[in-house]
């Protein structure tokens, strides 16, 4: 897959300003690498504070359009830390100015999944600071990306950033579509996060569903929310579909998916559990359920710890995903695969709900964001890098997959075009 040298003017302007330092103050910090976290370390429970005096965070909160893909792009990246211990910083490879508080890059981009001929090669579809890739197809015919964004989420965030492609190859920057600040609920509340100030948006999801557009969110150690577009269009504005007051659910990574009888679901985490809501997402339409996975797979390297000590119960452990082929729901998680691919488990049921059967790695490396089908009905996985196996991180990038006879989802090899 090549990057198409068509970007709006917009994009290439500030996406140069955004990463080349260009009147901004991309990876600054106010305080050295080595400052202790102003509350208890143990002090980890989401409690709510009052906000850091003014200055405390001067980390750039968003990401900006992106820049295209070059030779000197295709790899690198970004590894932002969250050890609350050293506060070592965040590993960078890439054109502009490096972080202030950089760390050495080391091989954290090997591209072993791919030459070991598990994943075709892949390029990143911009040289974007993106966590957590999300792409949509819309109704209008474009295809929509988002994910957590920002220097540093494990500290702050401005929101929710969206891209608007026709091709999957040039995308325009429809910039900051909803504000922590300006449009949320309850997420301005400032928390404490492994011993330190916090507040930040994890892994928006944007989907179309039942004619409108609807984003899910997390914040860590607070909960989920569902948000509903108020002009049906996918850059919003948007407001919360129900309960602007407290979070749905104590967790992270929801996502949503909507079935052919109109019927909508709500999940994350692990996909632990599961509910159903009302056709327009106004509110509960059922009762939270326990998802169950009736053949749990017992290889202690295809599970994070976490799994394990789930006595294998679980698909996974973060990242949950959802989606239907050929009358089965395909249910998945993140998982750990061979102690470090961070890739989605799959299983498969006759009903949302489950039980849930034959869980197996699918796209390896492929995990955090979602699986999709593109106007022409061929299957993609979103890969953002999150671990040394990638061969970029913490950048946005699809890779093409198929269903095997099996009715696995898999990488496909097969030659495409975009």
């Amino acid at each position: 897959m090549t990057s198409s040298p068509y970007f709006s003017r917009r994009t290439v302007i500030a996406g140069s300003a955004a990463l080349l330092g260009t009147g901004s103050n991309l990876f600054a910090q106010s305080a050295s690498p080595t400052r202790r976290p102003p509350f208890p370390l143990e002090d980890d429970n989401g409690r709510p504070i009052d906000p850091p005096p003014p200055g405390y965070y001067t980390i750039n909160g968003r990401s900006g359009p992106g820049l295209p893909v070059t030779k000197e792009t295709e790899r690198g990246g970004w590894v932002t830390s969250e050890a609350a211990v050293d506060r070592k910083g965040v590993r960078f490879k890439g054109p502009g100015r490096p972080p202030a508080n950089a760390l050495p890059w080391g091989d954290s981009d090997s591209g072993r999944v791919v030459t070991q001929g598990l994943i075709p090669p892949v390029k990143p579809l911009l040289h974007l600071h993106l966590r957590d890739t999300i792409i949509c197809l819309g109704g209008d015919g474009n295809y929509y990306m988002t994910g957590s964004t920002g220097d540093d989420i494990w500290k702050t965030t401005d929101g929710i950033e969206l891209w608007r492609s026709p091709d999957l190859k040039r995308w325009d920057y429809l910039g900051l579509i909803w504000s922590m600040e300006k449009d949320g609920g309850w997420e301005k509340q400032w928390t404490v996060r492994k011993g330190d100030y916090f507040r930040a948006i994890w892994a928006p999801e944007i989907h179309f569903i039942n004619g409108n557009y609807y984003i899910c969110h997390s914040v860590s150690r607070s909960g989920i929310a569902v948000l509903r577009s108020t002009s049906g269009k996918a850059e919003g504005p948007y407001v919360h579909a129900f309960s602007p007051d407290k979070p749905l659910r104590n967790g992270i990574d929801a996502t949503l998916f909507g079935d052919d009888d109109g019927a909508v679901y709500l999940t994350y985490g692990g996909a632990f559990e599961m509910v159903r809501l009302k056709p327009d997402l106004s509110g509960y339409g059922g009762e939270w359920t326990p998802v169950t996975l009736d053949t749990p797979d017992l290889n202690p390297v295809h599970h994070n710890k976490k799994c394990v000590r789930h006595g294998y119960r679980d698909i996974g452990f973060e990242g949950a995903t959802m989606f239907k082929h050929a009358g089965k729901y395909y249910l998945g998680a993140v998982d750990r695969f061979e102690n470090n691919r961070y890739s989605f488990a799959l299983a498969t049921s006759d009903k949302p709900f489950g039980p849930y059967r034959d869980r197996y790695e699918s796209v390896p490396c492929g995990g955090g964001g979602n699986i999709f089908k593109d106007k022409e009905g061929r299957w993609w996985c979103t890969i953002f890098g999150n671990d040394d196996e990638a061969p970029f991180r913490e950048k946005p990038g699809i890779v093409p997959a198929r269903m095997d006879e099996k009715g696995h989802l898999v990488a496909d090899f097969r030659p495409r075009k975009l």
